[in-house]
């Protein structure tokens, strides 16, 4: 795990006093939520805090300097790759700076606290709290604690994937003994929205039962269970009554929805239909989904489904079926180039984006030029690219056949260099074609008016730039047409806003969805 720098200043020393709380006793207790890493993160990050609303506790804002200071600063982690480790310490010292004027508490939750659990609160004193996932349930409870001067032992991590039992029909019985993050939905009162946009992640299930040499993220998150697909409508008819028109749904392995729930491998196929009858809801994204489990079913579904946004967002890793097997996973360059085909056939003007890792242990010469084949032929919108770093209890760690570090970098560089001149002319190629741009920036004196195509995911993928003058206000959904590029993002001149979904419910689609609170 990376370990911070000593400091060298005087924040947060033993021998530094906090700031004295001069409220009165009866005042509400307050927070603020720092949030790093995904989307998922985001979505655990609102339940946190619809569980502190609705005990009372007031959320503020630590960075404003207008409002009242935090009792406690609770800081959601990541730790995906070594660089979002650093993100995340460097975030709780940063916490740490915050806290030392007001005396507030910092706390860490997330990913990285579960990860490390004790290791963390040992190398870290600047967080009073280390607290797992398994503390989510009480931490209402465990914040007193920690205001009280008692903090909890921070835990001793275990791999959550024993946690639940092996056989995925087994686990939604047993997962009701067991801390998911963003499974408690309850009406108005499980989630308090932190953004005011007009997007919102929604997530669909947690955990994976994926074997990737490469990846730890089952040991912290846990086997694959999915949730309950009326709570996923009923919380985006919540969405949808707050504002939002977009939903993004989310989890560790969205191809996996529903295999361990009644009616299996066509759930994903189900909720998506049944989503788009929810009423403000004009566009839904599924993201996270494996090239070797997207049925025919599905992709038809996402392809052509009016208000199912056409978008595939595909962990393709790599192209050179050597690395793959040696990474655990499935396919080569020829799978993957015909996936991409089948989809352009249904839908030419798809999204279709990607994260592959350079670098992996054993990587040759030829399977980097393998890989430079298959971007160059599947023309993707977006293409993250990742240096191979190794993660801590993963198979890949003990591989023979490691690269320098500076051959990875320039791998690295070599295959950025290529997808950026590949999306720019993919950006180029959409010039002339029309698209349906949700706003989420308003123009002002120092930005242009900004949104996002259905080809455009939300922080990963470009986005469309309206020209000057076009008056239009966050939430409006706009038809209009690409006039020009600039890099991957696309300029679209607005032709006609289009009104808010309100379509008709279907008899049974919302049935058992929304629910009143116990």
């Amino acid at each position: 795990m990376y370990v911070p720098e000593p400091r060298r200043d005087d924040v947060r020393s033993a021998d530094v006093p906090r700031a004295a709380d001069v409220r009165s006793a009866d005042a509400p207790h307050r927070a603020a939520i720092w949030t790093l890493g995904c989307a998922r993160n985001e979505v655990d990050s609102e339940e946190l805090a619809g569980r502190l609303a609705g005990s009372g506790w007031e959320l503020v804002d630590a960075d404003s300097g207008d409002g009242p200071p935090p009792d406690v600063i609770i800081v959601n982690t990541c730790a995906f790759v070594e660089q979002a480790k650093k993100d995340s310490i460097d975030t709780l010292l940063a916490a740490a700076d915050t806290a030392s004027v007001s005396g507030a508490k910092v706390v860490a939750v997330g990913c990285l606290a579960e990860r490390y659990g004790a290791e963390l609160a040992e190398n870290l004193p600047e967080a009073d709290a280390v607290l797992g996932f398994d503390a989510y349930p009480e931490l209402v409870e465990r914040l007193a604690d920690v205001l009280g001067g008692h903090a909890p032992a921070p835990h001793l991590p275990v791999d959550r994937r024993t946690l639940l039992p092996i056989s995925p029909v087994d686990r939604p019985a047993a997962a009701l003994d067991v801390a998911v993050p963003g499974h408690g939905w309850v009406p108005n009162l499980a989630r308090v929205r932190l953004a005011d946009g007009p997007v919102a992640p929604l997530k669909i299930a947690s955990g994976c039962d994926r074997r990737c040499a490469f990846c730890a993220i089952p040991s912290f998150r846990g086997s694959f269970i999915s949730r309950p697909p009326d709570d996923v409508v009923a919380e985006a008819a919540w969405l949808g009554m707050h504002g939002v028109r977009e939903l993004v749904l989310v989890s560790e392995n969205s191809t996996s929805y529903g295999k361990d729930l009644l009616g299996g491998g066509r759930a994903l196929v189900h909720l998506l239909r049944r989503l788009t009858h929810v009423p403000g809801i004009d566009r839904i994204r599924a993201s996270y989904l494996q090239p070797a489990e997207v049925r025919p079913d599905l992709l038809e579904v996402i392809a052509t489904t009016p208000g199912v946004a056409p978008y595939f967002d595909l962990s393709f890793q790599h192209a050179s079926p050597a690395v793959l097997r040696r990474m655990r996973r499935f396919g080569s360059r020829e799978d993957f180039l015909d996936l991409c085909l089948r989809i352009r056939v249904l839908a030419p003007e798809a999204g279709i984006r990607s994260n592959v890792i350079v670098g992996f242990p054993g990587e040759t010469e030829a399977d980097v030029v393998e890989l430079e084949a298959f971007l160059t032929g599947a023309r993707l919108d977006a293409v993250g690219v990742f240096g191979y770093s190794d993660e801590d209890g993963t198979e890949a760690e003990g591989y023979a056949g490691k690269l320098p570090a500076d051959e990875i970098m320039a791998r690295v560089s070599r295959i950025s260099a290529l997808v950026d001149e590949l999306m720019v002319q993919r950006a180029e190629d959409r010039v002339g074609t029309e698209v349906e741009v949700l706003i989420e920036r308003c123009e002002d004196e120092d930005f242009e008016c900004t949104g996002r195509a259905a080809h455009q995911a939300p922080e990963v993928d470009g986005e469309c730039v309206l020209e000057r003058g076009s008056g239009l206000e966050v939430g409006q959904l706009v038809r209009a047409v690409v006039i020009g590029t600039e890099g991957t993002d696309l300029v679209v001149a607005a032709r006609e806003a289009l009104p808010r979904s309100a379509l008709p419910v279907p008899p049974g689609a919302l049935v058992g969805a929304i629910r009143q609170p116990p």
